[in-house]
């Protein structure tokens, strides 16, 4: 319980400071991280799965945009029900969405579901070790974690600055990231431990 409080804690501390940025603030940090050079090579056929902001969250769709110009095929997560990774559905700017669980739009059920290679991941607060903190239910946790145990992929946070905390709690059932994307740099974690 003590794990889960301290977690609690610094989930509300960082999302209190990503709350506190100005929309302009918000919009600069969403291009200046899709402007800079992208910190894995795109292949033909690659699939990048992201999510659709909520809240106050860092939108990656400049990042997205980039994406599938450089080639990248796209895909949006769907929640399967608690407890379960979330299956990714493929999406192409334009496609319809329907609202899903807590109103967050996400892919018609006759979008094809795919395995991305690269994940950018939402969250509440991350470390430099590659741990972070998102909103409790695990969902991208286990999501990494079943596509990690079928092929090589990278899981990128995609956050403000001031969402980064000294260090994060973590458990046997968190996925580190291999990156973490602000607007103030890439973090690269893929060689740390």
């Amino acid at each position: 319980m003590v794990l889960e409080d301290s977690k609690a804690t610094l989930r509300q501390e960082a999302l209190a400071r990503r709350d506190a940025l100005l929309p302009q603030e918000r919009v600069a940090a969403a291009e200046t991280i899709a402007n800079r050079p992208l910190p894995f090579t795109v292949r033909p056929g690659m699939v990048v799965s992201a999510f659709l902001p909520i809240k106050t969250e860092i939108n990656p769709l400049p990042l997205l945009r980039k994406l599938a110009a450089a080639g990248a095929k796209l895909a949006l997560p769907v929640i399967s029900g608690r407890g379960k990774p979330l299956a990714m559905r493929a999406y192409a700017f334009g496609d319809a969405l329907a609202p899903g669980q807590w109103g967050i739009r996400e892919p018609l059920p006759s979008a094809r579901e795919v395995d991305p290679d690269v994940l950018l991941v939402p969250l509440a607060c991350f470390d430099r070790r590659g741990h972070r903190i998102g909103y409790g239910a695990g969902y991208f946790d286990l999501t990494i974690t079943r596509l990690r145990a079928i092929k090589p992929i990278i899981a990128a946070g995609i956050a403000f600055a001031s969402q980064e905390v000294a260090r994060v709690p973590e458990t046997d059932r968190d996925a580190r990231l291999d990156l973490v994307l602000t607007e103030r740099e890439t973090i690269d974690l893929r060689t740390s431990s």
